[in-house]
């Protein structure tokens, strides 16, 4: 079975986002804004998951748009982190998520053009 490209990179990352808001609750002592971008960051994944097993092409569009929406907000959020007086190192992030934009936006447009 061949791999599937944005599930891995999902994952990946959902798994990255957990380890950094970890370190970041230990060390900055921060909880409401790093529960956020915990939620947001794994909701990407999760969506793709579904997506896997979707009952319909307009399910499966749904299910990916969704995930598009979240990683939009992962991405609000590791700004905010960024330029706040928080000051988090999270360029990696930030820069693994835009991939995950640009991928993820390409799926939904191919999908929604095939249901035409």
């Amino acid at each position: 079975m061949k791999e599937n490209l944005i599930a891995v990179k999902t994952f990946d990352f959902a798994l990255d986002i957990v380890n950094f808001v970890i370190d970041f609750q230990y060390e900055k002592k921060e909880f409401v804004l790093s529960k956020q971008l915990l939620r947001a960051g794994t909701s990407i994944g999760a969506n793709v998951a579904e997506s896997e097993f979707a009952q319909s092409r307009s399910d499966f569009n749904h299910k990916m748009s969704i995930s598009l929406k979240e990683a939009n907000e992962t991405r609000f959020w590791l700004r905010l982190f960024k330029h706040s007086k928080l000051n988090a190192e999270c360029d990696d992030q930030l820069k693994n998520v835009d991939e995950i934009i640009k991928i993820l936006v390409s799926i939904v447009n191919t999908s929604k053009s095939k249901m035409k």
